[in-house]
C-alpha cells in the first residue's frame, strides 16, 4: 500500500470485457477526484516495421507491452508527480511521436489485459478488480469496436479472435483472477456492486477525496449507474 495520497485501481479483463465502460462510470461518480490510464497506450512502437508486417504480429501477449515505461508512469502517478504518457494508434500499430502530459488525481483507474501478471506491477495497485465476462459477449463487443473505431474488417477481426485473442486470453488473461481483490461478473448484481462501492469508498476516504457524510450518496450513485442503466461497452 502506498504512503502517497494517490490510490491506484486495476481493472483487468479480456478484450471486450467492459473495462472501459466500467471505468467511465466510476470516473463519472468520482468526478474530478479520479482519472483514467489505459495500458493500451503502452504497446511497443512498431513504426520501424513495414505496415503489412505490423498487421501480422500477435498483440495479445504481455510481451507486446513496454512494461518499463508503464511501471515508470504508474510510479509517477502514485507519487503525485506530473509525467508524460505515450499514445498508441491501433490503426497504424505505432505510437504518436509526442507524449502527452499527465497528472494523476487522488484515485487512478488503470485498465488493461495483463496488469496483474507481474508481481512488481501488481504491487503498485491498492485495489485489483477482475471482470468475468462471457466469451460470446466479449467477442461481439470486440468485433463491433474494432470495426467502428479501428477500421478493421469483420472477417479479419473474427479470424484474430479465433487464432490469437481467445487462446491468449485463456493463457494470459483468465489466470489473473486469482490475484484479484474483487471479481465482478456480468450482468452486474447488486451485492457485487455494493462490495465494490465499499472498497472504493475505503480508498476515497484514505485519500481524503470525499467527506464521510457522502458515503450513502456515493453508494446509491454507483448502484444506479451499474445496475439500473443498460450495460454497453
Amino acid at each position: 500500500m502506498s504512503t502517497s495520497s494517490n490510490r491506484l485501481v486495476a481493472i483487468v479483463g479480456g478484450s471486450g470485457a467492459g473495462k472501459s465502460w466500467l471505468v467511465e462510470q466510476l470516473c463519472r461518480v468520482l468526478g474530478e477526484n479520479a482519472c483514467w490510464l489505459g495500458l493500451d497506450d503502452f504497446y511497443r512502437d512498431r513504426s520501424h516495421l513495414p505496415f503489412a508486417r505490423r498487421a501480422q504480429l500477435n498483440y495479445d501477449v504481455p510481451q507486446a507491452i513496454d512494461w518499463a515505461e508503464a511501471a515508470r508512469v504508474l510510479a509517477d502517478g502514485r507519487a503525485g508527480r506530473e509525467t508524460r504518457v505515450p499514445r498508441y494508434d491501433f490503426a497504424t500499430y505505432s505510437r504518436h511521436p509526442e507524449l502527452r502530459r499527465w497528472q494523476a488525481r487522488p484515485v487512478v483507474f488503470v485498465d488493461g489485459l495483463w496488469l496483474l501478471r507481474d508481481p512488481q506491477v501488481r504491487a503498485l495497485f491498492d485495489l485489483k478488480i477482475y471482470l468475468d465476462t462471457p466469451t460470446e459477449l466479449r467477442h461481439d463487443r470486440r468485433v463491433a469496436r474494432d470495426a467502428a473505431q479501428r477500421g478493421y474488417a469483420p472477417t479479419e477481426i473474427r479470424e484474430r479472435l479465433a487464432t490469437m485473442v481467445q487462446p491468449m486470453h485463456a493463457k494470459f488473461v483468465e489466470p489473473q483472477r486469482r490475484w484479484a481483490d474483487l471479481v465482478l461478473s456480468q450482468p452486474y448484481c447488486e451485492p457485487e456492486v455494493e462490495l465494490l462501492a465499499d472498497r472504493l469508498w475505503g480508498l476515497c476516504s484514505a485519500s481524503g477525496a470525499f467527506p464521510c457524510w457522502m458515503r450513502e450518496t456515493f453508494r446509491a450513485e454507483l448502484l444506479s449507474l451499474l445496475i439500473q442503466h443498460e450495460f454497453a461497452s
